[in-house]
């Protein structure tokens, strides 16, 4: 009669659950980790691309676009505290005339390696396009 209470007894069943458990739920957490990094990271470079257009459209040449294009890409990533692997910005001056669409498209390769656990690649690559017109009534300068 004591060996069949003793196989009935459920003492100690919590802890091997969780032991069963506890592997999961470390992954299931990494994921979100992963997910919200991967969405905040989109969303500020969406921002970054904006932010590169602008300074595109205050430029009187193409070059002078691509360089103010470029040079406020990597201090907007600086200041939102993202780190690419590589860093691409696009730009799509055309002439720059008043009324022209200039287009910016960011592209940063992000390292994910402290997430290797979950078997995602060791980057992605993350890009963001946005489109603004030149000020029609922008003054001419020499």
């Amino acid at each position: 009669m004591k060996l069949i209470q003793v196989l009935r007894d459920d003492r100690g069943s919590a802890a091997a659950e969780l032991a069963l458990v506890a592997p999961l739920m470390v992954l299931l957490l990494l994921f979100v980790v992963l997910c919200g990094r991967l969405a905040t990271t989109q969303v500020r470079i969406s921002d970054v691309a904006h932010q590169a257009v602008r300074a595109a459209t205050a430029a009187r040449t193409p070059a002078q676009a691509s360089a103010a294009a470029l040079a406020t890409a990597e201090a907007a990533l600086g200041a939102a505290g993202i780190t690419c692997q590589s860093l691409s910005v696009l730009v799509d001056s055309g002439d720059l005339r008043p009324g022209a669409t200039v287009t910016v498209t960011v592209s940063c390769v992000v390292g994910l390696q402290d997430l290797t656990v979950l078997g995602v690649p060791g980057s992605r690559t993350l890009s963001s396009s946005f489109s603004s017109v030149v000020d029609l009534w922008r003054g001419a300068r020499s």
